[in-house]
């Protein structure tokens, strides 16, 4: 029998249950939780990604011992992909959605570093920092491309 409170947080209160594409719908799912976030400023919000880090590898470290390694279900991985993706706190919406297309991208083709992260680190740990790693990765890019449209 799962743990209850931590099987909520690992699936993102049921997110993580969706029949098709469990991590894009928790990615989607994370969206308000993100618009809440952004008006922190930057410490805060880090602190706020941090602290949702480390209870993540937690708790999916413990439900990946019930339900197998690194199940769909586990999607707080890709909340906190997301905030980091998006820890410039972009406000416009052409800024959030290509931060979340990016981020599912570079989460779903799994380019190095992603993949060998996934591969290569075990338990709550291994779940968590691919999709930190994926985060960083959109993250930047998003910057550069935030730069290049600023120019324009």
């Amino acid at each position: 029998m799962p743990k209850a409170p931590q099987a909520a947080i690992a699936t993102f209160f049921g997110a993580g249950f969706f029949p098709k594409a469990p991590g894009t719908f928790a990615t989607l799912a994370a969206l308000p939780l993100y618009l809440l976030l952004r008006r922190l400023s930057l410490v805060p919000y880090l602190l706020v990604v941090a602290l949702l880090t480390a209870i993540g590898v937690v708790v999916s470290g413990e439900i990946e011992q019930e339900w197998g390694r690194d199940p769909s279900r586990i999607v707080i991985d890709e909340v906190c992909g997301l905030l980091v993706t998006l820890v410039s706190r972009p406000a416009g919406f052409r800024d959030i959605v290509l931060g979340t297309a990016l981020f599912r991208f570079f989460d779903i083709v799994k380019p190095p570093p992603v993949g060998s992260i996934d591969k290569t680190i075990p338990g709550g740990v291994g779940i968590m920092a691919d999709d930190l790693a994926a985060g960083v990765m959109s993250a930047c890019l998003l910057h550069l491309m935030q730069k290049r449209g600023a120019r324009r």
